[in-house]
């Protein structure tokens, strides 16, 4: 019985205190639309519209919907383009919530 106890305390959720944060050129954007395949539209942070991929290494690790999270690294040649680098998880979308990296959108109907 105590190995169920043990079992049951260590499942409980972790808080999350740090999310990572995009370097350099990287951006945070929120997916608007899956055109399919590996291809999607995706609002950015910084006020621009991306058509963006998955590349191949992450392909069939990364599992994405619209409304998900994520770091886009813009391509360099062509700005309206880029690569999706990372995904958040909801506990890492609440810390940038929190921190004020991620704005909290407020839709009136």
């Amino acid at each position: 019985m105590d190995y169920k106890k043990k079992k049951n305390q260590e499942e409980q959720p972790q808080v999350v205190t740090r999310a990572p944060l995009p370097k350099g050129r990287e951006v945070i954007g929120i997916i608007e639309q899956r055109y399919g395949g590996n291809k999607m539209k995706v609002n950015c942070l910084d006020g621009k519209e991306r058509n963006c991929r998955v590349p191949g290494r992450l392909k069939r690790k990364l599992w994405l919907r619209p409304n998900d999270v994520v770091i886009i690294e813009p391509w360099e040649l062509d700005n309206e383009k880029g690569d999706v680098v990372l995904k958040y998880h909801s506990s890492q979308i609440e810390w940038l919530k929190r921190n004020g990296f991620l704005k909290t959108e407020e839709k009136e109907f």
